[in-house]
């Protein structure tokens, strides 16, 4: 347990937090390299505005707030992006030989001492709240390095007609007048851009018959952002297909292209474009694929720390299989780009067989499976252990045969990584059994089973406490069976601010994390039923995904509500 003092002595000294959490938390800031406040706010524990309160009456501090002050009037240029980034130090104003720096932890004098040695300008800490200069910092780093981003106010900017797309430039098939087109361009150019913006994770472009929609997908849930004129369906998707390289002549079959946008000197989004033909037009959809997601670390995720550790004890293994399920858009993805981004050392050779390559990951063999050719799963397979792997990641496992060769891979030295669309952990074995997969190689190969969701984060900004909830209701829910008691449940419900959507900011993972036990291992040679192993799984401690809900809603992470409407059937 880490020894308290300074502000987490205060919170405690204050009744805001109990003496376990915030050594708990103190330790684990330290570990991850994060300020006290940063880790509270980040992880629901304390709101900013309250951690900022205390931590001025504790050190003497005045606090100022960020929201009132112009982010143009800022001191441009002064500081140095990277150490504003180091230190999460944001400078604001300058009076003469003095420099005020927001900052959310002002005992942090080395920060205060590198900005002034590096500047010739003393410093002087001034207190903000953590989420508020978190953004301010992004917004302050994208305007000093002469983003695009400002483009979002308006269409008439000109940079909303010159953004920098790397497949932009018109095809030999484009006859379309340039003068006529540059409000399509920037049109397009700002969706794009409005939807990094947010965190969309897709955009859809989808004509009908008297109207035409666009709907950005954000933490999971599709909303309208623009309804642009019927007549202009067609312009639409013949600049979509230009910037995707794809035919705009062809409108009978679908077709599938990339775009990639540089949205700064140091930022580039990629875009996965799919057209597809409907009765009045083509709906077009692009998946936004961001790769600082893949580098999020797998504290970010949201797993519990028995979860993570039984995740990093089968990453640690030399042999066996490690499967992710769960629908689409449950982060499955992340979730194996996460373990990747751990296991990718020199020492390791790593190949991966994805349908399509999301993101591109450095010092890892990624190989785009192309069934025209007859590039599949198997196939990729079979030359990757002829290729002297380490570890070997399998897109998605589909059929019996790409089962086979992988368990073969997994028996035989290799770490294996792969996905099945799979319900829960114990339907994933089941469905390799159903595959064909004998009983006793399933027992044997599979080490690891997550099963995951996504979980809408509730905005620490406005999140208001659920005291309103029966305590009936919280049997029936289930609250018994989590394992927190419910004198410590921190149930919140949604309300809605400027800086969330409905109440909701982000999302966190749900999961079921379970280990194949010997007891497992010897229904799955039985011959055991889903329901079978689940009660196993749950007798060996393994928590289910609706129990992982219940205690994210418990830690105020996330609402009843959500709750029920990822994992409630």
């Amino acid at each position: 347990m880490a020894a308290l003092n300074g502000l987490a002595k205060r919170l405690v000294n204050d009744g805001l937090l109990n003496e376990t959490l915030a050594s708990s938390s103190l330790a684990e800031a330290n570990k991850q390299k994060m300020p006290f406040v940063v880790y509270l706010v980040q992880n629901g524990v304390l709101d900013a505005r309250t951690l900022a309160l205390v931590a001025a009456d504790e050190f003497g501090t005045p606090v100022f707030d960020l929201k009132a002050i112009n982010p143009q009037t800022l001191p441009s240029k002064l500081v140095d992006a990277k150490l504003i980034e180091k230190h999460r130090a944001l400078p604001l104003i300058r009076r003469g030989n003095r420099l005020f720096v927001g900052v959310v932890d002002p005992t942090n004098l080395h920060a205060l001492d590198e900005i002034k040695f590096n500047t010739g300008i003393n410093t002087e800490a001034v207190l903000v709240e953590a989420d508020k200069l978190a953004i301010a910092i992004e917004a302050y780093i994208n305007a000093n390095e002469e983003s695009i981003g400002d483009a979002l106010g308006g269409l008439d900017d000109e940079d909303l007609d010159n953004l920098d797309t790397e497949n932009g430039a018109p095809t030999e098939d484009a006859t379309v007048n340039e003068a006529d087109e540059a409000p399509i361009v920037r049109f397009i150019n700002k969706i794009l851009l409005d939807a990094i913006k947010i965190g969309a994770s897709d955009i859809h472009f989808e004509p009908y018959e008297k109207t035409y929609r666009v709907r950005l997908r954000t933490d999971g849930i599709l909303q309208e952002v623009s309804h642009p004129p019927t007549n202009l369906a067609t312009r639409i998707a013949a600049r979509l297909k230009v910037m995707s390289q794809m035919d705009i002549s062809e409108r009978r079959v679908p077709q599938d292209g990339r775009i990639k946008m540089k949205i700064s000197k140091t930022r580039a989004i990629d875009f996965r474009v799919n057209t597809l033909p409907t009765l009045f037009g083509e709906k077009i959809v692009l998946r936004i694929l961001d790769p600082s997601s893949a580098k999020l670390g797998i504290d970010a995720l949201g797993y519990e720390d028995e979860q993570k550790q039984m995740f990093m004890d089968a990453l640690n293994q030399p042999q066996g299989m490690i499967l992710v399920t769960g629908p689409t858009g449950s982060g499955k993805t992340v979730s194996l780009y996460t373990g990747l981004n751990i296991l990718n050392t020199e020492e390791r050779n790593i190949s991966t067989a994805e349908d399509p390559v999301e993101i591109n990951l450095e010092g890892i063999n990624q190989v785009q499976m192309n069934t025209k050719v007859g590039l599949t799963f198997a196939e990729a397979l079979r030359s990757f252990l002829r290729q002297d792997p380490d570890i070997v990641m399998v897109g998605e496992i589909r059929d019996l045969e790409t089962a086979e060769i992988a368990i073969k891979a997994a028996q035989t030295g290799h770490l294996v990584l792969s996905t099945l669309h799979t319900n829960s952990a114990p339907e994933t074995l089941t469905r390799l059994l159903n595959m064909g997969v004998p009983a006793f190689n399933v027992a044997t190969s599979v080490s690891l089973i997550i099963a995951q969701r996504l979980a809408r984060r509730l905005c620490p900004r406005c999140k208001k406490p659920a005291s309103d909830i029966p305590s009936e209701i919280l049997a029936e829910e289930g609250f018994d069976n989590i394992g927190i008691p419910r004198e410590e449940l921190e149930l919140y419900h949604p309300v809605g601010c400027d800086s969330c959507l409905k109440g909701y900011k982000g999302r966190v993972g749900v999961y079921e994390v379970v280990r194949i036990t010997p007891a497992i291992s010897s229904l799955i040679m039985e011959g055991g039923n889903s329901l079978q192993i689940a009660k196993a799984a749950t007798e060996a401690g393994f928590n289910n995904l609706r129990i992982s809900a219940l205690r994210k809603a418990a830690q105020g992470l996330t609402s009843l509500e959500e709750a029920n409407r990822v994992t409630k059937d």
